[in-house]
């Protein structure tokens, strides 16, 4: 294992981050404030409670989850796409650096940045509501799941896109979609039993339920399901990266 050169992918993403400490870190924060202070607010004050949890609380997970995913994504997807864009990343291929270790080094500075975005936010939320985590150790296992999982998500993306356009294709397109109707701001059983059956095909549903279950013990789905899901999903993402730095695929032309 060539951990100098993980070190260096690492620290230089991580620098990065530092340099656009405002659209990294500062932008998700002010975004998410502004959440809690819409729905926090004005439909709290309609809702008041759900599943016996306040509604204001009630989102903290949701909110979260919306944060750490998009972030996620974005971060490890330019991280690897850049290099590609401006040709640097045949210095990184021709180096004596191994695949695993060179997604070890993207992947890990952009799972890190959402970490230290999802702990901030969590801090923030206790600014506007009284937050208390049933299970912090089953919390911290989840966000680091979902961190890694969701960073090579974006690896995978920055890999197969070919221009900026395409960089924030799926994120738009197809995850924040997904996180809305996940049950970010609302829990499945108050929808109609059609939609109740069609949300089960979501899979950030089993995300954001298994996270908010470490909070108030209240899920949508089973605790073991959700785990699981997350699980087969970054088991087959390692699969994908694998196959597309064995294949060159976007990377050889």
């Amino acid at each position: 294992m060539n951990y100098q050169a993980i070190r260096v992918i690492y620290k230089y993403e991580m620098l990065r981050a530092w340099y656009t400490l405002m659209q990294t870190i500062a932008s998700p924060v002010i975004s998410t404030s502004l959440y809690f202070v819409v729905f926090g607010s004005a439909i709290g004050s309609r809702i008041e409670e759900i599943d016996g949890v306040s509604y204001g609380v009630f989102i903290v997970p949701g909110l979260v989850m919306l944060s750490l995913l998009t972030q996620s994504i974005s971060n490890a997807s330019f991280g690897i796409f850049f290099p590609k864009f401006t040709g640097t990343i045949y210095e990184v291929m021709s180096a004596p650096i191994s695949f695993f270790e060179i997604v070890v080094g993207y992947v890990g500075a952009a799972a890190s940045k959402s970490l230290i975005l999802g702990s901030i936010i969590l801090i923030t939320a206790n600014l506007f509501v009284d937050l208390n985590i049933a299970h912090p150790v089953w919390m911290i296992a989840f966000l680091v799941l979902t961190c890694i999982s969701f960073s090579l998500f974006g690896f995978i993306i920055g890999l197969w896109a070919t221009n900026f356009e395409k960089l924030q294709l799926i994120p738009m397109l197809v995850v924040t979609p997904l996180v809305f109707l996940g049950g970010s701001f609302y829990s499945v059983s108050m929808l109609p039993p059609v939609w109740q059956t069609v949300t089960l095909f979501n899979p950030v549903l089993y995300l954001i339920s298994g996270f908010r279950w470490s909070f108030f013990e209240v899920a949508d789905v089973s605790v073991g399901i959700s785990l699981a899901m997350i699980c087969i999903f970054l088991l087959l993402c390692l699969l994908l990266v694998w196959w597309m730095f064995k294949t060159g695929y976007r990377l050889k032309n």
